[in-house]
């Protein structure tokens, strides 16, 4: 399967209040390992940032002012995810965001029509009812180590909510019984053969108790007796 964990950066919440995408970040992943691919882009949004969101993200007016403006980006863009199941944290905002700028140019279809999408968000608060699930939160849960994400950023959040995914969803994935020998699958669902020790190995050695152990050992069973009635070790099944 191939995935991209992609993240966005925005001007502001609402794309239907004209606010933009300024900031795509994406990893690709395939059979649960990374492949080094990725897409990044700043992108000018022809508007202005607003001061809630740059506080959140800290990118500026004046960076974004010689960036590329979306439909210079577009079709890469669209030909990196194309196909591909999307891992997002919230997925129904980047989503939105990403439908409107590509609604904005004309010919490009609902990014559900291409893409798989999963939420992480969704399904972490599944496995952990009641409990908060943000990605800062989820690298402390699972040990990932997030120290160096002072603000957002669209390629940074990717690349940490791709180790977040990966240990969130981690063990064993399919399971594939052989025609005549027992088998199980690693994490990434290949199935291997379970060792089994060989048929000519030498006997185990038993070591059994001393006259003087086992007689101990009376003696603690005779105390439970006294304290409780009956030692479960002397009951008759």
């Amino acid at each position: 399967m191939r995935q991209v964990i992609l993240d966005t950066e925005t001007t502001g919440i609402d794309p239907k209040q004209g606010h933009r995408i300024i900031e795509i970040g994406c990893v690709e992943m395939i059979g649960r390992k990374l492949t080094k691919r990725h897409f990044h882009v700043y992108i000018n949004p022809d508007r202005e940032v607003e001061a809630e969101a740059f506080q959140v993200h800290g990118i500026s007016n004046e960076f974004l002012a010689d960036k590329p403006r979306f439909h210079e980006i577009a079709q890469d863009f669209f030909d990196f995810i194309k196909g591909a199941e999307l891992v997002i944290h919230n997925a129904p905002f980047d989503i939105g965001f990403m439908d409107h700028e590509f609604s904005r140019l004309g010919g490009y279809p609902k990014t559900a029509e291409v893409c798989g999408v999963f939420d992480s968000l969704v399904y972490a608060r599944k496995k952990h009812p009641g409990q908060k699930n943000n990605l800062n939160i989820l690298c402390k849960r699972y040990g990932i180590d997030n120290s160096h994400r002072e603000l957002h950023g669209a390629l940074l959040d990717a690349e940490i909510l791709a180790d977040v995914y990966l240990l969130m969803t981690g063990g064993q994935t399919n399971l594939g019984l052989a025609n005549s020998s027992d088998s199980e699958s690693n994490e990434e669902g290949a199935v291997e053969s379970i060792r089994r020790l060989a048929s000519d190995r030498p006997s185990l050695k038993i070591i059994r108790a001393t006259d003087d152990e086992l007689k101990v050992h009376e003696e603690r069973l005779n105390l439970i007796d006294k304290k409780s009635g009956q030692s479960l070790w002397r009951v008759k099944h």
